[in-house]
């Protein structure tokens, strides 16, 4: 190695300890009350989970907010639990539908965990005039899923709002499922020179429902991908 590979590596050691510093960091919440921003999943979601959620559920030493938490049972054995609530409009686009979203989000919140996902909880809160026959639909959909993922909707709940108080339907599913002896997965795992593994193209799930949206002003035939992940996991 001569000096010049030498300089190179230490400059990329110190951008990546850089890097790991400035994700160490608490995020700071400024606003005073609550933006779409919030909900995107940046900065400020971050900000809003840390200052307002973790610091009362899970004090000031809470662990790394992964996709599910690793709970210890008595007997040794590892179970990941994960819950996610899912709105998107339009309800269908193409290559699924805000059903298959409920399933697949939290199936794949467990696998990424290491999981085995095995069991979901599903709640519906129902704007009143909402169409039976598409509830059913949907009720299709996350049966249909539910059967490709492997895993079985044992519980749930149904509550309906005023017109105007909900946008149609929110679903909310919980999911537990069995970490293998040995097996450890979470992004504090990574490191520098991990190679990283794509499944698919990337953004086809965002920019389907960005078109069915009409968001954008062209014309393309890209269909979501939204998938159950446990398997490839």
């Amino acid at each position: 190695m001569d000096e010049h590979d030498h300089d190179h590596d230490g400059r990329e050691g110190r951008v990546l300890d850089r890097i790991e510093a400035f994700r160490r960091r608490r995020p700071r919440l400024t606003d005073e009350v609550v933006t779409l921003a919030h909900g995107a999943g940046g900065k400020a979601s971050a900000a809003l989970v840390d200052q307002v959620f973790l610091r009362r559920f899970g004090g000031d030493d809470a662990g790394p907010a992964n996709d599910a938490a690793i709970c210890i049972l008595p007997s040794g054995e590892r179970v990941a639990f994960s819950t996610d609530s899912h709105v998107v409009h339009p309800r269908r686009f193409p290559g699924g539908s805000i059903g298959h979203l409920a399933v697949h989000g939290t199936v794949n919140d467990l696998a990424v965990q290491g999981a085995r996902p095995a069991w979901l909880s599903a709640a519906f809160v129902i704007e009143e005039g909402f169409p039976v026959a598409e509830l059913q639909e949907l009720a299709d959909d996350m049966a249909d899923a539910a059967a490709v993922a492997g895993v079985a909707i044992v519980t749930g709940d149904t509550k309906v709002v005023g017109r105007g108080a909900a946008d149609g339907v929110y679903i909310t599913t919980a999911g537990v499922g069995v970490v293998p002896a040995g097996r450890l997965l979470g992004p504090e795992q990574v490191r520098p020179g991990d190679r990283v593994l794509v499944s698919g193209t990337i953004g086809d799930h965002g920019m389907a429902v960005m078109l069915a949206r009409g968001d954008l002003a062209l014309e393309a035939d890209i269909v979501s991908d939204t998938a159950p992940l446990n398997g490839l996991m």
